[in-house]
C-alpha cells in the first residue's frame, strides 16, 4: 500500500513517486546509512540545541544572540559543541530504533485504517500520528540517559549568564557525568525526566508527522491546481520540486509541534538538569518557571528550538526520503 501519493481527483492529477514501504527496504544498508546521515545532520544543528538549553535554565530571560555571544567570548567555538560526543554516541542507536518503530507502525496502521474504511487521506494521516507516538516512545529508552548527561555537560559554565541555579558539580566529559549521576542518584537518574520526555515528544512527534502529511498534501493540491490548468494530461513533478514541497511541509509541521509542545520540553530540560533543587516534582517545576516569568518563561528557548526544529525537520525529512530511495532492494523502481 502506498500512503505517500496524493490524491486524484476532477479537477487535478499529480504523478508522484511511489511511496516506498518497509518491505521494500534493505533493513542493513537502511541503519547503516542512516546513523552516517542522521550523525552529519545532528553535528551541524547542535549550537542551537545548546542555546536552547541553556536558555531554558536561566533564571533570567536573555536573547539567543546576547547567549551566543557570550558563550562564544567566554568558551570560544567549543562551547557551542560541548556534550556532543555523548550524544553522537546515543544519536546512533536511537535513531535505529526511531526509525524502525516508525516504519513498521506507519506500514501496519496505515494498512489496518484502509482496511477498515477510512479514507486514504486520513488513514496517512492516522498512520504518521501513530508512527510518530511509537517511534517517539521506543527512541526515549535510549535518548533519556543520553539527554541528561549531554545536557549537564552543555550548561556547564554557563551559570554566570543571569545565574541559573545549575548544580557546581563538575563534568570531565560523558563518562565522568555518567559514573558522577549514577553514584549520586543510581540508574534513576539517568532516567530523570523520562515520564515527561515521552510526554513530550510523543504528542510532538504524532503532530509533527500528522502535520506534515496534511501540509504536505494541501501544498501538492495547490501546485497541482495550478500546473494541471497548463498540463491536461497531468503533471509529473521533478525531484527538485519534490524536495521542496517535503522541505516546506516540514517547516510548517515544526511550527505547529514547538508551540503546542514548548512549555512541555523547558520543565523536561529544567527536571533533568538543575539538580540544586531538592529533585523537584512537575508541579513545582511549573510553579517555579511561572513565578520567574509567568507564561513567557515556559516559552524561553523557543526561538532556537523553532529553528532547530524546522532546520532538523527538513534536513530530516528529505535526508530521510533519501535515504529510503538509497536503501530499496530493487533501485529500477526509480529509474
Amino acid at each position: 500500500m502506498s500512503l505517500g501519493a496524493a490524491e486524484d481527483d476532477s479537477a487535478t492529477e499529480i504523478h508522484l513517486p511511489a511511496d516506498i514501504d518497509w518491505e521494500m527496504l534493505d533493513k542493513s544498508r537502511f541503519f547503516f546509512l542512516g546513523a552516517a546521515l542522521f550523525s552529519a545532520v545532528s553535528g551541524t544543528l547542535y549550537p542551537m540545541v545548546v542555546l536552547k538549553t541553556r536558555q531554558q535554565v536561566l533564571v533570567k530571560d536573555t536573547s539567543c544572540f546576547k547567549l551566543a555571544s557570550w558563550v562564544l567570548k567566554q568558551e570560544g567555538f567549543r562551547g557551542f559543541y560541548k556534550g556532543f560526543g555523548t550524544s553522537l554516541m546515543g544519536t546512533i542507536p536511537a535513531r535505529a530504533l526511531y526509525m524502525g518503530a516508525l516504519e513498521v507502525t506507519k506500514s501496519s496502521v496505515g494498512t489496518a485504517t484502509v482496511n477498515l474504511g477510512v479514507s486514504e487521506v486520513n488513514a496517512v494521516a492516522i498512520a504518521n500520528a501513530a508512527g510518530g507516538v511509537s517511534a517517539a516512545m521506543a527512541a526515549q529508552l535510549v535518548w533519556t540517559p543520553i539527554d541528561v548527561v549531554s545536557q549537564r555537560l552543555m550548561v556547564q559554565g554557563g551559570s554566570n549568564v543571569n545565574g541559573s541555579g545549575v548544580s557546581a558539580v563538575r563534568y570531565n566529559g560523558g563518562i565522568d557525568a555518567f559514573r558522577k549521576i549514577v553514584a549520586s542518584d543510581g540508574l534513576r537518574g539517568l532516567y530523570r525526566g523520562f515520564g515527561i520526555s515521552t510526554l513530550t515528544y510523543a504528542p510532538s512527534n504524532a503532530v509533527w508527522w500528522a502535520s506534515y502529511s496534511v501540509a504536505h498534501r494541501l501544498i501538492w493540491s495547490g501546485v497541482g491546481t495550478y500546473c494541471c490548468k497548463k498540463d491536461e494530461g497531468g503533471f509529473r513533478p521533478g525531484s527538485m520540486a519534490v524536495v521542496t514541497v517535503q522541505g516546506v511541509s516540514a517547516a510548517m509541521a515544526s511550527g505547529v509541534s514547538a508551540l503546542i509542545t514548548m512549555p512541555l520540553d523547558t520543565v523536561k530540560t529544567r527536571l533533568q538538569v538543575l539538580e540544586g533543587e531538592g529533585r523537584p516534582t512537575i508541579g513545582q517545576t511549573v510553579k517555579k518557571l511561572v513565578k520567574e516569568g509567568g507564561l513567557g518563561a515556559c516559552y524561553r528557548g523557543l526561538g532556537p528550538r523553532w529553528a532547530s526544529m524546522s532546520l532538523s525537520a527538513t534536513t530530516m525529512i528529505t535526508t530521510y526520503e533519501f535515504l529510503k530511495k538509497m536503501s530499496t532492494k530493487n533501485q529500477e523502481v526509480f529509474a
